[in-house]
């Protein structure tokens, strides 16, 4: 019987069918497509393939069932640093599922490109789509999907309720004193943008006089140039859209001399808050990488069942600091 030795090349199908005693095809069923090979001979090309130290190619099993292994989260933007984390936690559950994952960047409504796309890949995780829901249901028939951050009903979706979290600290700062509050928001046409406004404003209604402001990019740049709108509204408080937004209305605000959270008190996320050494401000913790993990959970199931079928929303919840003694 064969035998590679320690120093030897790296071993080959070749090598385990050999050692197996059948044919390099039949191996090769054995390891992808074991529902088409007899089982006393299953075992014997996984005994052989363990001792020899073979690993299969797990794109050539993919392959083999009609798969390419490659899964694509498509973003609308590198800029926004929010998709960052979701990057990472959509790629560590693929590489569990021996899928690799890739980054594109393309709107939820450009459908020719992700139908070149569909092509090289086996689903698709969509974060943060524009484009209307006609748009989004054309995109989920050319591969399985799962959106992220975005709602459409009848199609499957994860997001985090960062707008429930939104109202909390509305609420929160009418109830602590901010007698005229100024919501930041995001871009037009953002379904995320479109639920928070909704939730700070019923937050607020009855509590505080607030002044809504935007919409604005999702951007470092944007807060900048927000601080004459911010200033000019009078408030005592400001929650931002996005972190990057507050970064930049904060630096905006050092400039001109406002003291934060002296002077104005601006929310944003929990560990960007904690690294300035503003602990007493309210702020939401947005846990990015189990949103893409349990994204990529949810599509890793549907491209086994080959799916194409309605899905339902998911809302994780998201943890909110109000105040700290």
């Amino acid at each position: 019987m064969d035998r590679i030795d320690e120093g030897s090349p790296v071993p080959t199908l070749d090598d385990v069918a050999r050692r197996a005693g059948v044919s390099k095809s039949t191996a090769s069923r054995a390891l992808s497509r074991p529902e088409l090979v007899a089982p006393a001979t299953i075992a014997r090309v996984n005994d052989a393939a363990l001792a020899l130290g073979f690993e299969p190619s797990r794109v050539a099993q993919a392959l083999a069932h009609g798969r390419t292994g490659l899964i694509a989260l498509v973003v609308p933007t590198l800029e926004n640093a929010f998709f960052t984390p979701i990057i990472n936690g959509a790629q560590a559950r693929a590489a569990e599922a021996g899928a690799q994952l890739t980054v594109a960047v393309h709107s939820g409504d450009d459908h020719t490109a992700l139908a070149r796309l569909a092509r090289q890949v086996d689903g698709f995780l969509i974060t943060a789509p524009h484009g209307s829901d006609d748009d989004l249901r054309a995109v989920c028939r050319l591969a399985p999907t799962v959106l992220i951050d975005r709602e459409v009903p009848g199609l499957p979706s994860v997001s985090a309720d960062v707008a429930s979290a939104f109202g909390e600290v509305i609420a929160h700062l009418a109830a602590t004193g901010h007698r005229r509050i100024a919501y930041l928001g995001g871009p037009h046409g953002s379904w995320q943008s479109l639920r928070r406004s909704e939730a700070v404003q019923q937050a607020g209604h009855g509590r505080a006089e607030l002044r809504m402001l935007g919409p604005v990019p999702a951007t470092f740049t944007a807060g900048v140039e927000s601080v004459d709108a911010v200033l000019d509204s009078g408030a005592t408080a400001v929650v931002p859209y996005a972190t990057s937004v507050a970064l930049g209305l904060m630096a905006a605000l050092e400039r001109r001399g406002v003291a934060v959270p002296g002077d104005l008190l601006v929310s944003a996320e929990l560990a960007i808050l904690d690294a300035l050494g503003m602990s007493q401000v309210p702020a939401i913790d947005v846990d990015g990488e189990q949103l893409g993990r349990v994204a990529a959970e949810h599509l890793v199931e549907r491209i086994e069942r080959r799916g194409h079928s309605e899905g339902r929303p998911v809302r994780l919840p998201v943890a909110v600091r109000l105040s700290v003694s």
